[in-house]
């Protein structure tokens, strides 16, 4: 089973050999990839894109042909014309796909099922069963291995992550900027390709995404031995290269595919010093002393705020290359994904897409941007305070004096809720926003924050009747606890007052409005 030459790889529509798959892609034909586990997706896009842009620059070729043959000529040429190196499976001495060659006397253990091979970890065996993948086709195996080998962190004793990550425990994140499909469902897959490939291509003919590797290095990581303690050294590598973190062997029994892996005392790449910088365009950084790669830890998720530092690099962040809409581009979305990990276990796949209607893509180059999604982020922390204060004061009987941390916790899954409604807001409020001049600007400031005021007061509605109180003091507890939500809104970042929530109260309340 040669990826060359043997049609293993289903799209919506046909099967493809490797060379096939680019071919398609560059022609446009490419909609989905029904076998594709989604959390995937990530991996098996950015291994297409690099593999594709590494084939282009070897063969001196500025655009993606169409045609099978040149697509198997071109990756003929990365391996030197050894074609066992894109075999699912290959003697040990011998490189097979994405499976270094390896010295003799190493210990194997076997792995009967891809799903139990890639990198999710699920110890509680709950959203993500394990190991049942009893029935699996070749394509399964090949995700598997592009998943574990390109996105895998430590895993205890023996088991090495790869260098694009910022520490064993962290993740390799995606985001980047995709053309959508014609009904604007989601990203257009093959547009989605090209558009990243051409870019890659471009990014190299005028020197830049270069300052960490050697262009014309090592790029094909598999294609090298891999002796014990044979580290790779990252400054020696094209910035482009495609990782191998694991020793793994495919096996065929009959016609049944199986897997052996085995361990290494190091990790394949010398790399922790790089902190996961490894000029990957699609990773953001953040330029701490030393700097560092974007991790998503076991509690985190692509939310408003940090979706936000990270386009409109705030707070240090900068955005990846391939996140930068480009000149000419249509509407769009942001994708954000990555597995959200942790000390020797994953805590799920997280998933954003953020749509970017074409009259908001030029919004990007504008520095103001990042000052008015922090505004907006900053008015949603007001909003969420009113409802802590608000029902927090009912849990205490309307009695300031006796609030307490207790009290305050009340509040939590309403305030979550009011979140996440926010979270449904953001963008398309922050592209109307950032469009708009005059008084329009002043619009949609106001349907923003009225948005936001109708959300908080259905979350506080609905949690007020679960909030313990007294029944005696209730009547009161609740007019107070609904005073201190409306004065803490009116109150704003300012002790004088924000005259920008006027409009939100009728006349008569804001003469009644006072703080409680």
């Amino acid at each position: 089973m040669n990826l060359l030459d043997a049609p293993l790889i289903s799209t919506q529509s046909s099967h493809h050999t490797l060379p096939g798959l680019f071919a398609a892609l560059s022609r446009g034909e490419v909609d989905a990839y029904p076998a594709l586990r989604p959390h995937q997706r990530p991996a098996w896009h950015m291994f297409l894109v690099q593999l594709g842009a590494l084939a282009l620059t070897g063969g001196a070729i500025d655009t993606p042909p169409p045609e099978e043959a040149a697509w198997r000529e071109l990756l003929l040429r990365l391996t030197s014309g050894d074609a066992t190196a894109w075999a699912l499976t290959a003697a040990e001495d011998r490189a097979a796909f994405l499976q270094p060659a390896v010295t003799a006397g190493l210990k194997w253990s076997p792995v009967e099922t891809p799903d139990a091979l890639d990198m999710i970890i699920t110890s509680k065996n709950h959203d993500l069963k394990q190991t049942v993948a009893r029935r699996a086709t070749p394509q399964d195996w090949l995700f598997a291995l592009v998943s574990l080998q390109t996105m895998e962190g430590y895993g205890g004793a023996g088991n090495q992550g790869i260098a694009r990550m910022n520490g064993g425990s962290s993740s390799r994140p995606m985001l980047g900027f995709a053309p959508v499909r014609a009904d604007g469902s989601g990203p257009d897959v093959s547009a989605w390709w090209r558009r990243d490939l051409q870019r890659l291509l471009q990014l190299r003919q005028a020197g830049k995404g270069l300052s960490l590797g050697t262009a014309g290095g090592p790029a094909l990581l598999w294609t090298l031995p891999w002796p014990e303690g044979g580290k790779l050294r990252l400054h020696e590598l094209d910035p482009w290269f495609i990782e191998s973190c694991r020793r793994i062997r495919l096996v065929l029994d009959g016609d049944r595919l199986s897997a052996l892996r085995s361990t290494s005392k190091e990790a394949r790449i010398d790399a922790k010093d790089a902190k996961g910088v490894t000029d990957d365009p699609w990773t953001p950084v953040k330029m701490d002393d030393p700097p560092k790669s974007l991790t998503l830890g076991t509690d985190g998720d692509f939310t408003y705020e940090r979706l936000s530092n990270l386009l409109f690099e705030a707070d240090g962040w900068v955005r990846p290359t391939l996140a930068h809409p480009g000149e000419g581009e249509a509407a769009g979305v942001i994708v954000a994904e990555a597995i959200s990990r942790g000390n020797a276990k994953t805590e799920g796949f997280k998933s954003r897409i953020v749509p970017v209607p074409g009259w908001a893509r030029r919004l990007f180059g504008r520095e103001d941007l990042g000052h008015m999604a922090g505004d907006q982020i900053a008015e949603i922390e007001i909003f969420d305070k009113a409802l802590r204060n608000g029902l927090a004061l009912v849990a205490a009987g309307g009695d300031r004096d006796k609030l307490g941390k207790d009290h305050y916790a009340r509040a939590g899954e309403a305030r979550r809720q009011f979140d996440r409604a926010a979270d449904r807001l953001f963008f398309e409020a922050l592209w109307k926003r950032a469009a708009a001049t005059g008084d329009d600007r002043q619009d949609a400031e106001h349907a923003f924050l009225t948005d936001l005021f109708h959300a908080a007061r259905t979350a506080f509605d609905l949690a007020l009747p679960a909030i313990p109180c007294a029944s005696i003091l209730r009547p009161r507890a609740e007019a107070r606890g609904r005073r201190a939500f409306g004065a803490t809104i009116r109150r704003g970042h300012g002790k004088g007052g924000d005259r920008r929530f006027d409009f939100l109260f009728p006349s008569p309340e804001r003469q009644n409005d006072e703080v409680a």
